[in-house]
């Protein structure tokens, strides 16, 4: 695959935005591959997310940002720059219920998410044989209500050892504290076994039951102090009936969480969410 290069920005609105861009990649000696844009007119914010070839580049990969600087002042741009190809490493947080890690795992192995699994912490054993499987390294952290603040700093540890750069909860049964959120904003997702923001919480398929809801969904969305009221990355519903018991909306809502959890992974490892307060702009 041929180097590239992605600007995935914010800024005030305004003329010349787009023009400027593209004029620097054509002088740099590159090509635009996709460009995706967004005016939010409420705010007078604009949203640019650009990917450009950069193989035949005329000056090294590495001064692309020093030499962008200016058009990124002018602007008042808040700007992330990414070169690919690359590889994201990932730490995928699990307790007992399996199927989020499996299905992160194989997306992974068959090249549909371009990332690789720096570790994968449990506070259960369960997950060891999925990382015996698939050769890959599990640390299992006990956690109770007595060792939680130890229990924290020893996985911070791990993903500071291992490299992580995004870290994913695929049901993990733990609430963070806030100092885990806070420094790990923007870069952890987690997926919520209800379409949020209804059934904030614990068993929200029991909570969907006795309401006698006709969908259940499911929601992967950013980590933040606030419990499930993360930026919203991606969402998916399936019909229920009133035939439908506990454990069919369960059955039915994993496969909803296996696909929503894997599509926000996917998409953030793509460099194609911006947080805006409490919402994304997803290209």
């Amino acid at each position: 695959m041929n180097e590239r290069a992605i600007f995935l920005f914010s800024c005030p609105d305004q003329r010349g935005i787009v023009a400027d861009v593209s004029r620097f990649i054509f002088e740099a000696g590159g090509n635009i591959l996709d460009s995706s844009q967004h005016n939010d007119i409420e705010t007078d914010t604009f949203f640019l997310r650009v990917e450009w070839d950069t193989t035949n580049l005329v000056f090294p990969r590495q001064e692309i940002a020093s030499r962008f600087a200016d058009i990124e002042r002018r602007f008042d741009m808040d700007l992330q720059l990414h070169l690919e190809p690359r590889r994201t490493k990932i730490a995928i947080f699990v307790s007992q219920h399996l199927h989020c890690l499996y299905d992160l795992v194989l997306s992974m192995r068959e090249g549909e998410i371009e990332a690789d699994v720096s570790a994968v912490i449990s506070n259960h054993e369960a997950a060891r044989e999925v990382t015996d499987a698939f050769q890959l390294p599990f640390y299992h952290v006990p956690v109770n209500a007595g060792n939680k603040v130890a229990a924290e700093q020893a996985q911070q540890e791990i993903l500071e050892k291992t490299g992580t750069e995004m870290v994913v909860l695929a049901r993990y049964m733990q609430i963070l504290s806030d100092s885990f959120a806070t420094r790990w904003y923007g870069k952890a997702i987690n997926i919520h076994h209800s379409f949020l923001p209804a059934f904030v919480g614990a068993k929200p398929y029991h909570q969907a039951f006795e309401r006698g809801v006709k969908i259940v969904g499911a929601t992967s969305h950013y980590v933040t102090p606030e419990l499930d009221q993360g930026p919203i990355i991606e969402q998916d519903i399936t019909r229920i009936s009133h035939r439908d018991q506990v454990a069919d909306l369960v059955r039915k809502g994993r496969n909803l969480e296996r696909l929503v959890l894997q599509q926000a992974v996917k998409l953030h490892v793509e460099h194609r969410v911006l947080i805006f307060g409490n919402k994304t702009v997803v290209f």
